[in-house]
């Protein structure tokens, strides 16, 4: 009973651990959470406990045939709490949500996925640091946008208008020059990588275009969009671009003198 106890507990030990090790290798990797861990001693500490009931000489067999007719009673009173077990298993082996990923709800949360544990998921807010609990039955039935993945690098959108009166060539040679000046000095822009600019529509009181930027990861795009509206504004200003107000005309329809 001693060996098979210990063996059982250091086998624990070593799952859990070696699950930890996998969890950190590679890109596509497992999610390290806090349910994949008790799963994986859960299932280890059951088949030693068999086998030490099987060393003291007790009937195996009758014991599972009751215990699978008691899991039915408690499955049925444990509903909900099944229900988010099974959809934290489903979150967990579908690799859409693992941990560290930054990922928004339909319903408005969005943050850091801390952990998934047996009855929710805990997603820690950026840059408030607080800490949002999610149901696993309401994050696996919602609507997830993942930041992270397939890939953390992603583009960021700084609308910008300059007057009608502007040289668009111009304009768009002095944006892309303080794109790639910001790209090659703040930190949290990927290498190699060059902005863009496109222009959208002409709008009531400006032509506006769009810049597109890159950043290595969805918390690096704050300092870099930050930056670059920063640089742009004084480059503009620098070489007599306009970045105009709106403006609206205003017609005012007289009223007609009286004769008294």
């Amino acid at each position: 009973i001693v060996i098979v106890g210990s063996l059982t507990l250091v086998a624990m030990r070593l799952g859990s651990g070696l699950i930890d090790r996998y969890a950190v290798r590679g890109k596509e990797r497992l999610p390290s959470a806090t349910l994949v861990n008790n799963l994986v001693k859960l299932v280890i500490g059951v088949v030693g406990l068999l086998l030490l009931l099987q060393n003291l000489g007790i009937e195996v067999t009758p014991l599972l045939t009751a215990t699978t007719l008691g899991g039915l009673a408690i499955a049925l009173a444990l509903q909900d709490t099944l229900s988010n077990l099974f959809a934290g298993v489903s979150i967990i082996l579908s690799g859409h949500v693992r941990t560290g990923d930054y990922v928004q709800i339909a319903s408005g949360e969005e943050g850091f996925v801390t952990d998934v544990k047996a009855r929710h998921t805990t997603i820690r807010t950026f840059p408030a640091r607080n800490l949002i609990v999610v149901p696993n039955s309401v994050l696996a039935s919602s609507i997830v946008t993942n930041y992270s993945l397939p890939k953390m690098n992603l583009w960021i959108s700084v609308p910008v208008g300059v007057s009608y009166e502007s040289d668009l060539q111009e304009v768009e040679r002095v944006t892309l020059e303080v794109g790639e000046q910001v790209l090659e000095t703040v930190e949290g822009a990927p290498p190699k990588t060059s902005p863009m600019v496109r222009y959208r529509e002409f709008g009531d009181s400006s032509i506006n275009l769009e810049v597109l930027l890159s950043a290595g990861k969805f918390t690096d795009q704050f300092l870099i969009q930050h930056e670059f509206i920063k640089h742009l504004h004084e480059r503009f200003n620098m070489e007599g671009i306009e970045i105009p107000f709106p403006i609206r005309t205003v017609h005012l329809r007289g009223s007609e003198p009286s004769d008294s």
